[in-house]
């Protein structure tokens, strides 16, 4: 049975790169009948951010790419560990790492390394002087059983590093980039326990995704290089490797590796924006897959059955802001007048809106955003009373017809009558007057235009009755009387 996983640090906010790499995995599992596990690699002590856990899973569950396995929330919103191979926190496995790392040991397999910062750093200055690429020279991989116990006896600081045979080819399947060979004369002796006691990354990986039962890591290509290492651990124990997908990396604008520097990338920041979750999940799906028919919009589970694993592209995929608010936008168009109300609600500050006004408000501007955030200037704009009529051009000529003052006064006498204010009665006053009015030109685009341009200064927008119904009664007829002053 497929089991991946999703195992970051909790380092602060959660970067799209790591919500699409999550998003992979969880398609990947979902197709194949598989299981989903977050686990956390919390062994790198000096990178930890609190509150970071909850960060992770509030973006996984908020954009529905949530575990089976692992890491999860309760039933109460609580962190929980569900499953029958944990502790799924690294932190909380240490006497594992302890047996294994004991175990390659006593196999020659890894070695004790006293050598100190100040010895590394000059070892690295010179070989980069030299023109040689910095690695660790193995200058403790020899040492006798009597020497190592007298250090340690001493307590001088030590780490365990893996011991890697010289000149050895070790070749790995990637479904994305093929079989892969790397020759160890290009590699380093990697540090597996640190000086702390805690294992690093490489050694904690191995001994997690094997205890875990996991079948395929898919993770991005940055660990690439890493693997081989990855690969001879399990050779070391005996233990059969996963299969591994290397995804591409996720590109700016200068097709350079989107980075945390170059403004917000955390899944929080686009969802604080009012970019829907469904919308960022889809846009990232296809950042490095696409489904055979092409399609863009996707709901997750159309997402599931569309994935291939094999399908992933092998170059970086570009992050198009442009396309996200795109994609975004029609997600907004698709979703009904109530749910947009509750949407866009968080983003105005007036307590005093109804959901009734909120409804209308979502109607006005489904068709004009790109991202919730949007909706306050959106609607301010629309509803915008400050604003001059054109002075030239169409749109003066339509203010100036000989039919705008029969149309302007049967309209203001209309909506002075009206005491039931909404858009229907609206609609159907605008109706009467082209009935009552039509064998004198008033219909048409002489109808409706210039009672949009009365009343909003612009030519187009969303539906004229609508954005009456919201401007009320009292503002229409205020407009009204300032065109009949200022133009007429």
């Amino acid at each position: 049975m497929v089991r991946v996983r999703f195992a970051p640090s909790p380092t602060g906010n959660v970067h799209v790169g790591s919500l699409r790499t999550a998003l992979y995995n969880y398609l990947f599992a979902k197709k194949q009948k598989g299981d989903f596990l977050l686990r956390l690699e919390d062994t790198d002590r000096t990178r930890l951010h609190e509150g970071a856990a909850d960060n992770l899973l509030k973006a996984l569950y908020d954009t529905g790419v949530i575990p089976d396995e692992g890491l999860v929330l309760d039933e109460d919103g609580n962190q929980a560990q569900k499953g029958d191979v944990g502790p799924y926190i690294q932190s909380e496995r240490l006497e594992l790492y302890q047996h294994y790392i004991k175990q390659l040991l006593d196999d020659g397999k890894a070695y004790y390394c006293f050598c100190t910062k100040e010895r590394l750093d000059d070892l690295r200055e010179h070989q980069k002087a030299v023109g040689e690429t910095p690695r660790y020279d193995g200058h403790c991989r020899d040492l006798s059983q009597e020497e190592i116990q007298r250090r340690i006896d001493a307590g001088e600081p030590y780490v365990i590093r893996l011991k890697l045979p010289e000149n050895k080819e070790i070749t790995f399947s990637d479904t994305v980039r093929g079989d892969v060979t790397i020759n160890t004369a290009d590699l380093d002796d990697q540090v597996l326990i640190k000086a702390d006691g805690f294992p690093t990354y490489h050694f904690a990986v191995v001994v997690d995704d094997h205890l875990m039962g996991i079948t395929h890591v898919i993770r991005g290509e940055e660990w690439l290089p890493s693997t081989p290492k990855h690969v001879y651990l399990y050779e070391c124990f005996g233990w059969d490797a996963p299969q591994y997908v290397h995804l591409p990396n996720i590109l700016n604008a200068d097709h350079k590796k989107l980075s945390k520097r170059q403004g917000d990338v955390a899944v929080g920041d686009f969802l604080d924006k009012g970019y829907l979750p469904e919308a960022l999940v889809n846009f990232l799906a296809l950042l490095g897959w696409s489904p055979e028919d092409e399609r863009e919009i996707m709901t997750l589970s159309e997402m599931v059955d569309a994935f291939d694993i094999t399908k992933v592209h092998r170059s970086g995929a570009v992050f198009d802001r442009e396309k996200l608010d795109w994609m975004n936008g029609q997600y907004i168009k698709a979703m009904d007048d109530e749910a947009l109300a509750e949407r866009i609600a968080p983003y105005f500050d007036d307590e005093n809106i109804d959901h009734d006004t909120l409804v209308q408000y979502a109607s006005l501007i489904k068709e004009r955003i790109a991202c919730l955030s949007q909706a306050p200037d959106s609607v301010k704009e629309i509803l915008n009373g400050d604003f001059d009529w054109p002075a030239e051009g169409e749109a003066y000529d339509i203010l100036h017809a000989d039919t705008v003052p029969i149309l302007y006064n049967a309209l203001y006498e209309k909506l002075t009558g009206e005491s039931d204010w909404n858009a229907e009665n609206i609609q159907g006053h605008i109706k009467a007057i082209q009935k009552e009015h039509k064998k004198e030109g008033v219909k048409g685009k002489a109808l409706y235009m210039p009672i949009r341009l009365m009343l909003t200064g612009v030519m187009h927008g969303p539906d004229l009755a609508l954005i009456m119904s919201v401007l009320g009664k009292d503002e229409c007829l205020k407009r009204l009387r300032r065109f009949h002053d200022e133009i007429l």
